[in-house]
């Protein structure tokens, strides 16, 4: 497999060079894995602008989904990444590793949430009668359904492009959830 080097300011298009100075400004560095996405002149804009997009999730249910998924893929990078999002929005040590498990004990609404993002990743989008029934019943639309499988799709993009890439992780490394849970 070919070595993906994390690219810089002045290695990336001119356009990419923008998105990286807004990245430094609004974050203080640019992600690893958005480098990566600089690979291409298009896909980190395309990216950023569908991440960003307007959602009738809020923003703690997007980080269930976040790292429901994440988990499914095993994609340490997002998973990461996500454990830091998911503190800054609330969610204990013990609530993320529940989520990432696809379930929570502390909340019915976001349990069901987890449950489906991990069950709509695991089966390929061939989502589980019983796991959407549950879905609904926690006062889920249809229009949220659609955002939470936009949200799957968002990242398993992600999700792929470290799998293949491998760029290091550069948030705090999120433990195995098997080593973590035993």
């Amino acid at each position: 497999m070919s070595t993906f080097n994390v690219l810089t300011r002045e290695e990336v298009s001119e356009n990419n060079q923008a998105i990286f100075d807004n990245l430094k400004k609004a974050v203080g560095f640019v992600p690893n894995l958005y480098a990566a996405y600089a690979y291409s002149d298009t896909a980190l804009e395309n990216y950023l602008g569908f991440a960003n997009a307007k959602t009738s999730l809020s923003a703690k249910e997007k980080e269930v989904v976040n790292l429901a998924v994440s988990e499914v893929n095993n994609c340490i990078y997002c998973l990461s990444a996500h454990t830091a999002i998911g503190k800054m929005n609330g969610f204990t040590d013990e609530q993320i590793l529940e989520l990432r498990a696809g379930h929570s004990s502390v909340n019915d609404k976001l349990n069901a949430l987890a449950a489906l993002a991990k069950n709509i990743t695991e089966n390929r989008g061939r989502t589980d009668a019983a796991v959407l029934e549950n879905y609904f019943n926690a006062g889920y639309t249809k229009a949220n359904l659609i955002d939470t499988i936009s949200l799957v799709g968002d990242k398993t993009i992600s999700n792929y492009i470290h799998s293949t890439t491998q760029v290091p992780v550069d948030f705090p490394v999120a433990q195995p959830l098997a080593e973590t849970v035993a």
